[in-house]
């Protein structure tokens, strides 16, 4: 492997052949080998199942624990995923926008089957750090939804919501669990989004995470924080969503402002 160059176009196409390269050149052989392996997945295709750790040792002529921390970084990259039948290339990742658009919309955009899981609706006093957030006073009664999200059955992340019940006061009865949140409030009680502020971070999820979501812990989940108000400007809800790093991507566009 003495030119690592001809192994870097593999991990960011489109980009100058040195991409992923130090200045000196010389490169961690667990790269050179995840590039080699990146090559390897064009060719098979998505769903395309993957040779044994033990067979890729041998082809690249390294050990096994390189191999798996070449492994690691694609699957975190979602590159590859596991399957029942081994690790197999993963497809595109799920591009959601960020905008008021729910969750269905955007997944249906992409020709896959949105669905929600509920994990549990509950009624309880308003803890004060959540009140403010939602227009509530400290201790009314609020909900609290919880729910995996789904993309054609496979589980990709987790929304929890938080409205006051005075808002939406039959939620436990008249809302379908793995359907819109947002179709409900629009078509059922006539309330219209307004304004919405979000903050992106990333974050790892915690073990009850990891779990429902059906993710190793260490993954990285994008955390998105909303506060929605509804068209009065009054607030509405928060929603805390956690998607999995490794299957999504957000998009927006920007538009130039006004000059002040």
């Amino acid at each position: 492997m003495d030119e690592p160059t001809q192994y870097a176009h593999h991990h960011h196409p489109g980009l100058p052949v040195r991409s992923g390269i130090p200045e000196h050149g010389r490169i961690p052989k667990y790269y050179a080998v995840k590039a080699r392996i990146a090559g390897l997945l064009d060719e098979l295709g998505e769903g395309g199942l993957l040779p044994t750790e033990r067979d890729l040792a041998e082809q690249c002529e390294v050990s096994r624990e390189t191999v798996r921390q070449a492994l690691r970084e694609l699957l975190l990259e979602g590159r590859l995923r596991r399957s029942g039948r081994g690790t197999v290339v993963a497809g595109p990742k799920l591009e959601q926008p960020l905008s008021l658009a729910s969750y269905t919309e955007g997944v249906r955009r992409q020709g896959r089957a949105p669905g929600r899981h509920l994990i549990g609706l509950e009624r309880f006093p308003c803890p004060a750090d959540v009140a403010t957030g939602i227009g509530a006073d400290p201790g009314e009664p609020v909900w609290h939804l919880e729910r995996v999200l789904l993309a054609d059955d496979e589980r990709v992340g987790l929304e929890s919501t938080y409205i006051r019940v005075a808002r939406a006061p039959r939620l436990d009865v008249d809302f379908q669990p793995d359907s819109s949140f947002y179709a409900y409030l629009h078509d059922s009680l006539g309330i219209s989004f307004g304004e919405a502020d979000e903050k992106l971070e990333t974050v790892l999820a915690t073990p009850r995470e990891a779990l429902l979501i059906g993710t190793p812990p260490a993954l990285p989940m994008l955390l998105i924080h909303r506060f929605s108000r509804d068209r009065d400007g009054r607030p509405l809800e928060r929603v805390r969503s956690l998607y999995r790093g490794d299957r999504f991507s957000f998009t927006t566009r920007l538009r130039p402002s006004p000059p002040e």
